[in-house]
């Protein structure tokens, strides 16, 4: 069985490898699902992963399966499996239990061990691959009315799960009513969380450097936000013109923009970042006034990573309301397809080189 994986610690090492069928009888208690891939969407972390920056092989293998934005078609269930059936469209979760107490309430999301498992990211292979068997517990359906747009549930469970942590944790006001938020980035977590904040009623205010008319600013508009050129005007004029932002999203990956976002952050407001900023790059920050301003001002920053079943379900709901009320302009992010794992190169070229590829996933199989 064909695979993508790469070696890790060993830069640009991506390649085609092979891996046994799996079988249902993997998972104990009836509880596998065997899913026949059809696309598997990839990004800066995929990239990152065959940078040698991060990942790890899972044990007994040299190799790492990449891919951890699924999306496929049941093909069997064990017996104790009562959610999806044969023809089901599904997607899968990407972390898996360790043993802290978080794993085991089904929060691993959150998981409070140093050594963590996510599929094609680290210890576990991912979806890049023609089959894949799991347990029930982290398989997802989704409706036939979405399979359009197969690969974004898993960035969509991240999206929803960073505006939900931040509601969640602004209950420690007892009364918190955000009017205006700020997106910083506008890839697809950012472009995604611009549509969750937009369904929760938000002026929403996304903010990218390429400058307007671009496919960007058409898709955040298409969700009625505001699309801001941060070549054009600066986060800080921007929120001198239209008032501090009460809940920033940070999807960059600029460590620069993360902390400029802090300095213009509203009393009583959360900044979420949701973006990783791998390398060494460092930043001057006004650290004494970014004290004072976020102590006296009741601040609070937070960091939100990975997702677990909830938030996939939370995300799918989302994509299905998005559907109804901006129709047609979530599918656009859907730009660069990649047919067959075959040519993992120009998928791995495309992620490098290609700055208009918004969303780039590879078609595995037809279905």
């Amino acid at each position: 069985m064909k695979a993508v994986a790469v070696v890790p610690g060993r830069p640009n090492s991506v390649h085609l490898a092979e891996l046994p069928p799996p079988r249902v009888e993997e998972i104990p208690n009836g509880r596998g699902v065997k899913v026949r891939v059809l696309k598997v969407g990839v990004d800066a972390t995929d990239r990152e992963i065959n940078d040698a920056q991060y990942g790890n092989a899972p044990p007994g293998y040299d190799f790492l399966v990449l891919g951890h934005e699924s999306f496929g078609v049941v093909e069997e269930i064990g017996h104790g499996v009562k959610h999806v059936k044969p023809g089901d469209y599904v997607t899968c979760t990407v972390r898996r239990p360790g043993n802290s107490i978080y794993d085991m309430i089904g929060r691993s999301d959150i998981t409070s061990e140093e050594t963590y498992y996510e599929r094609g990211i680290n210890l576990l292979h991912g979806f890049l691959t023609e089959y894949y068997v799991d347990d029930a517990e982290f398989v997802v359906k989704m409706p036939v009315g979405l399979k359009h747009l197969h690969v974004l549930a898993e960035p969509m469970s991240c999206a929803a799960k960073a505006v939900q942590q931040a509601f969640e944790a602004q209950r420690r006001l007892h009364v918190w009513n955000p009017k205006i938020a700020f997106v910083t980035g506008a890839g697809q977590i950012g472009l995604l969380a611009t549509l969750v904040l937009r369904l929760r009623g938000l002026e929403v205010f996304t903010l990218a450097r390429a400058k307007s008319p671009c496919l960007k600013s058409e898709i955040a508009t298409g969700m009625g936000a505001h699309y801001i050129s941060t070549s054009e005007t600066s986060i800080k004029q921007l929120a001198d013109k239209v008032g501090k932002p009460d809940i920033i999203i940070e999807a960059t990956g600029s460590s620069q923009m993360a902390f400029d976002a802090m300095e213009v952050l509203n009393l009583n407001g959360v900044e979420v970042w949701t973006s990783i900023t791998g390398g060494q790059r460092r930043v001057e920050v006004p650290a004494d006034r970014l004290n004072l301003t976020w102590v006296l001002g009741n601040k609070l920053l937070l960091g939100s990573v990975n997702a677990n079943f909830r938030h996939f379900e939370l995300g799918i709901a989302d994509l299905a309301l998005g559907e109804v009320t901006y129709p047609g302009v979530i599918e656009r992010i859907l730009t660069t397809p990649v047919r067959g794992v075959d040519n993992y190169k120009e998928m791995m070229r495309l992620l490098v080189e290609e700055k208009s590829a918004l969303k780039v996933y590879v078609e595995v199989a037809e279905g």
